[in-house]
C-alpha cells in the first residue's frame, strides 16, 4: 500500500538538485477512492526526513491533470499538480514531505509508490518513508522549478551581516 497522507500521517521522499533552483511546484500520483477529488495537501521541503531545516511548509491546492486510471486495489490513480512560490535551494539533497491531504468527504488519500521505475534523475531511486511505518519503496513525484537561483548569500550580504554583528556586540559591551 502506498504512503498514507491523511491527518496525522505523512510520507517523505528525497530528491537531489544538481544545480541551484527555485522550486515552483510539485506533482505526484494520488490514490483516491472513486469520485474523490484531491483539493489540498501540506507540502514541506526540509533538510531531513520529516524535519531538520524547513525551507518550505504550506498547505497548497492541487489540480487533477487528465483522467484518473483505476488500479487493481479499487483506487483511482490520479496525476495531481500544484504551483506555488517555493524556496530557492542550492544544489544538494532534500526531502519533500506530504501530509494532511484533503478530499471533501474525508476519504483516505495515498501517495503512489513506484520504487523508482522510470526515474532518470540524480538520486534515483529516492529514499522514502512513512511516519507510522518507516522505510517504504520510492514514491512517484516531480519537483517543478527554475534553474539558476540558490540560497547562498552574496559576499556583500555576508560583509553587511558581519558588520551588523560587530556593531551589535560593541553596543552590548558598552551598555549592558
Amino acid at each position: 500500500m502506498p504512503g498514507r497522507l491523511m491527518k496525522g500521517s505523512s510520507s517523505a521522499t528525497s530528491f537531489t538538485l544538481t544545480t541551484n533552483a527555485t522550486i515552483t511546484g510539485f506533482a505526484f500520483n494520488a490514490w483516491l477512492l472513486a469520485g474523490d477529488v484531491l483539493t489540498s495537501a501540506e507540502v514541506s521541503i526540509t533538510s531531513n526526513e520529516f524535519g531538520g531545516t524547513i525551507y518550505f511548509d504550506q498547505t497548497v491546492n492541487f489540480t487533477q491533470v487528465g483522467r484518473c486510471t483505476s488500479n487493481s486495489y479499487g483506487y483511482n490513480v490520479c496525476d495531481e499538480v500544484s504551483s506555488f512560490q517555493g524556496p530557492s535551494l542550492n544544489a544538494g539533497t532534500y526531502w519533500v514531505n506530504l501530509q494532511n491531504a484533503s478530499v471533501p468527504n474525508g476519504d483516505p488519500v495515498y501517495w503512489d509508490e513506484n520504487s523508482g521505475t522510470g526515474c532518470n534523475s540524480p538520486g534515483c531511486p529516492s529514499q522514502a518513508s512513512e511516519n507510522a511505518n518507516g522505510s517504504i519503496p520510492s514514491e512517484s513525484f516531480t519537483i517543478l522549478g527554475n534553474r539558476g537561483s540558490g540560497t547562498t548569500p552574496e559576499g556583500g550580504t555576508i560583509l553587511l551581516l558581519s558588520s551588523a554583528l560587530l556593531v551589535a556586540s560593541g553596543f552590548r559591551r558598552r551598555f549592558f
